[in-house]
């Protein structure tokens, strides 16, 4: 009897067993076909509304290139860099002295008091034997031959010149008295003091490197008409590190960073 009553057990787990195993199939087949039919009615919509959103994106290009259009051709691009008529700093006028950037300006436009008399810098010295001291470890060989000029000085220097090529001559490379950047102290000439200096590997050394001590070259070549003298590669000026970097960096010369000019009111 407990064989029999065995055996009958065991088909109805059987039993049992296969419907669940067809109901579970029935599932994962319903599972799968929605998961299908989700799919198919996703690829639907994508490819339904790709050309109309192509489209849309095209006409916002298009519009958008023709607004930029239009807009170049009602606004001309203005010119970023500054005019000499037009200061980019501050001026600050100080005891008859002007000062652009915290820089002490002495130019055909900006002059110095007859009676300011300040000497050499020893600010602009140091930074010079600094300067030398490195050229000297590559061999080569700069020295100061002109320095602070008073007033006075200069317009002794100034009047020999005149007497020697005229005035309109004299003014493209000599400067006026109370007009001479010789008289802030703050400028050197270097070495030969003429234009073969310019051919020289000192003069190419100075040109690369002087910013790095605070110099730059006060009337580089090309920018006469600007700065109102002719080409001096042995005239240097100094104005601190960081500003004598911005200078050289910008390719500028100095009217041309602080946005002034540099011209006498006859």
């Amino acid at each position: 009897m407990k064989k029999k009553k065995y055996r009958k057990m065991n088909k109805y787990e059987k039993r049992q067993t296969a419907l669940l195993i067809c109901i579970a199939a029935v599932i994962i087949a319903l599972i799968v076909w929605i998961i299908y039919f989700i799919l198919s009615d996703a690829d639907d919509i994508e490819n339904n509304s790709s050309p109309a959103d192509s489209s849309a994106y095209s006409q916002t290009e298009a519009a958008s290139a023709e607004n930029t259009s239009g807009d170049t051709a009602s606004e001309p691009e203005q010119d970023t860099e500054p005019t000499t008529e037009e200061a980019r700093f501050a001026i600050e006028n100080k005891n008859g002295m002007t000062y652009i950037d915290g820089i002490l300006i002495a130019n055909k436009s900006y002059s110095l008091p007859s009676d300011y008399d300040p000497g050499e810098s020893s600010e602009a010295l140091d930074a010079f034997y600094e300067m030398q001291a490195d050229a000297s470890d590559e061999g080569l060989n700069i020295y100061i031959s002109s320095s602070y000029r008073s007033y006075e000085d200069q317009e002794r220097i100034y009047q020999n010149y005149c007497d020697t090529d005229g005035q309109e001559a004299a003014d493209t490379y000599s400067s006026r008295p109370g007009f001479s950047d010789h008289q802030t102290g703050l400028a050197f000439d270097l070495n030969s003091i003429d234009d073969s200096f310019g051919y020289t590997p000192e003069s190419d050394w100075v040109s690369a490197n002087c910013h790095k001590y605070g110099f730059i070259i006060r009337y580089p070549k090309g920018k006469e008409e600007i700065t109102g003298y002719q080409y001096e590669p042995w005239h240097i000026r100094y104005i601190g590190v960081d500003k004598a970097a911005a200078v050289y960096e910008s390719g500028l010369c100095l009217e041309e960073y602080l946005g002034i000019d540099s011209a006498y009111k006859e």
